[in-house]
């Protein structure tokens, strides 16, 4: 079986960076998911997909032990590095005419 480590990335939703320091410990999916016939749900025969988020490890060396233990093979991806572009606060308010915004885009 392949799983995945990885450290998920902050949600577009909210601008706090809560949950994003666990690394996570992810099967990849086995089989498809079909609908049911009766009641349209979508089901699988795949039960590690019920286990999709929960295994959580504060550290990569701790997830990686974690897989090894179980003898699966591990794809890890590295998290991406936070890249803060220092910004005035003047910069909100300053108008830039479509003239400008034109001769910049040209430059570029």
């Amino acid at each position: 079986m392949r799983v995945r480590v990885y450290i998920p990335a902050k949600s577009a939703a909210q601008s706090g960076r809560a949950n994003t320091h666990k690394w996570i410990v992810e099967a990849e999916i086995a089989s498809p998911r079909t609908p049911d016939p009766i009641m349209g749900w979508a089901s699988s025969a795949d039960t590690m997909s019920e286990l999709r988020g929960c295994l959580r490890f504060p550290s990569q060396d701790d997830a990686l032990a974690f897989v090894k233990n179980k003898g699966w093979e591990v794809i890890v991806e590295e998290p991406a590095e936070r890249r803060i572009q220092p910004r005035n606060y003047l910069d909100n308010f300053r108008i830039i005419r479509p003239q400008d915004e034109e001769r910049m885009s040209g430059q570029a």
